[in-house]
């Protein structure tokens, strides 16, 4: 391709038979040059790839529409799996829409007349099409979907509750009655969206179950669901309520929910339709007391959200969380997706013990008043009635028909979880000393003296790696200084503070040595 910039120099009768000061585009270089000034600037970028025999994918643009390529954006350069569906423009390029949107505030932006009088004089139109601006080669291969993603899920596929439950015994300790109840909800959703035309031919229409969680900080709420997700094999989306405002006002709008869930299907909608959303932190979009102000992240997200737990086709953002943003829309049915909404329900035990209080009586034999104050799983005689006085609405907890809670952790639970589990968290510490050949041994009064200080801190499981990372950072420090130490075993009196641990040199042992903390 040539391109030829003429210059002023010519006469008024060479300017009026079309030989003016602009850029001309050439596309045959053999073509006669009107005698005059000028000069011919070769493509270079063009005569190398035209020399090499390469084939430019924008000048076929079938084998950019092949259905296993994928476009790329000519402005940011991402591809249409990243960005979404692109805008393809003249000359065989694309443009994704958050680009577009930019360009379009740029240009309000800018004064149009004041832009043009900066350009270089004698300077005219200028086709873009041919220039290329570097565009990578648009014959890349999509990703390749995992073997997993692209099975289509029967109800073989779905194990059994039984099978569930044990599988979720390798990984949380405890909660017996929340297992039970979650292997069994999820089996009969399952078997309601894996049913086969003949069976639905009766007439019978199973509704969807979804749940309602409700436990104490560091009880395991948002572990249990992960790890049912992987066992499943499905896509699985992470979010909570406190992030999500009434539509029309600065957050996420309630539709985002769903959208993550998209994204975690790699935008497969049929794939996503039949996925688990967990809401977590549900409390905290409870109804606002006593207030004169529009409740936009409380009461109006639970009447938007209902929609998303009867089930219905909503329009949903892909990778935005917003409808506003410039990005493709996705049509998704809600009807086959699993909500598990969960929330700590801080002073729901205060509402519990008033209803339970309301049946206390004087005289012998009679229950007290300060029965239910020392209950530690008072949580567990939660009701409708319960929730509606904390501040959920009627119609929303209609739609969570089964609702259970989570016990509190005691001693022995926690002593269970540090251990037992498949990745426990003294196995994550033991494999991080044998990578340095140095065996690390906890004593069962480190374990319990471990355990009394997480329950005194009231955060749950959270605040065993809290308490460990506390007194372990002497010994993950000091010992590699040291080749000669083969073990370390953790005592009671080190967790205290008061004293340090045992360590044994290889080959030999050298009882009461001791690391100063």
């Amino acid at each position: 391709m040539t391109v030829r910039i003429y210059s002023d120099r010519f006469s008024e009768t060479e300017k009026d038979q079309g030989r003016t000061g602009r850029i001309g585009m050439a596309a045959d270089k053999d073509k006669d040059i009107i005698d005059g000034d000028f000069r011919e600037v070769e493509d270079s970028a063009e005569q190398n790839q035209e020399e090499s025999g390469s084939e430019n994918v924008n000048q076929n643009p079938g084998d950019a529409d092949h259905p296993d390529h994928e476009h790329y954006c000519m402005m940011c350069h991402r591809p249409e799996s990243k960005t979404g569906k692109q805008i393809e423009i003249p000359g065989g390029m694309y443009i994704c829409t958050d680009c577009m949107q930019k360009g379009f505030e740029a240009m309000q932006n800018t004064n149009m007349n004041e832009m043009i009088s900066r350009l270089p004089p004698n300077i005219g139109m200028i086709d873009l099409s041919g220039l290329g601006f570097g565009m990578p080669a648009q014959d890349h291969k999509k990703k390749e979907k995992h073997e997993k993603q692209a099975k289509k899920l029967t109800l073989k596929d779905v194990p059994k509750p039984h099978v569930i439950k044990e599988k979720l015994d390798e990984y949380v300790i405890g909660q017996e009655h929340a297992k039970k109840v979650m292997s069994v909800a999820v089996y009969n959703h399952y078997k309601r969206i894996l049913q086969t035309p003949e069976q639905m031919q009766d007439g019978t229409e199973i509704e969807k179950s979804n749940m309602l969680m409700i436990g104490p900080t560091g009880s395991g709420k948002t572990y249990l669901v992960q790890t049912l997700a992987k066992l499943l094999d499905v896509p699985l989306a992470i979010t909570d309520a406190t992030s999500l405002t009434e539509a029309g006002y600065i957050g996420d709008d309630i539709e985002s929910v769903v959208s993550k869930l998209l994204a975690a299907a790699d935008n497969d909608v049929e794939r996503a339709q039949h996925g688990i959303i967990f809401i977590d932190e549900i409390d905290k979009i409870a109804k606002k007391k006593n207030t004169s102000q529009r409740d936009v992240s409380g009461e109006a997200v639970q009447q938007g959200l209902l929609k998303l737990l009867e089930g219905s086709e909503v329009e949903v953002p892909v990778g935005a969380t917003s409808k506003n943003a410039m990005a493709p829309l996705e049509t998704v049915d809600t009807r086959n997706i699993l909500f598990i909404c969960g929330g700590a329900f801080p002073d729901l035990e205060n509402v519990i013990r008033e209803r339970l209080n309301r049946t206390s009586s004087m005289g012998f034999q009679a229950e007290l008043k300060d029965r239910y104050d020392e209950d530690p799983d008072i949580l567990q005689k939660v009701t409708n009635e319960d929730l509606r006085a904390f501040g959920m609405i009627p119609e929303f907890i209609g739609r969570l028909p089964i609702v259970f809670s989570l016990e509190s952790l005691t001693e022995d639970m926690l002593v269970k979880i540090l251990k037992e589990p498949r990745n426990a968290i003294l196995k994550q510490y033991q494999k991080l000393l044998a990578l340095d050949e140095v065996k690390l041994v906890f004593d069962d009064g480190a374990l319990h003296a471990i355990a009394k200080k997480a329950l005194e801190k009231d955060t749950g499981a959270r605040a065993l790696r809290a308490i460990i990372e506390d007194f372990m950072l002497d010994i993950m420090y000091e010992i590699p200084r040291d080749d000669n130490i083969g073990e370390v075993i953790v005592t009671k009196e080190y967790v205290e503070h008061t004293g340090g641990p045992k360590i044994i040199l290889r080959g030999q042992e050298v009882p009461g040595t001791e690391i100063q903390s």
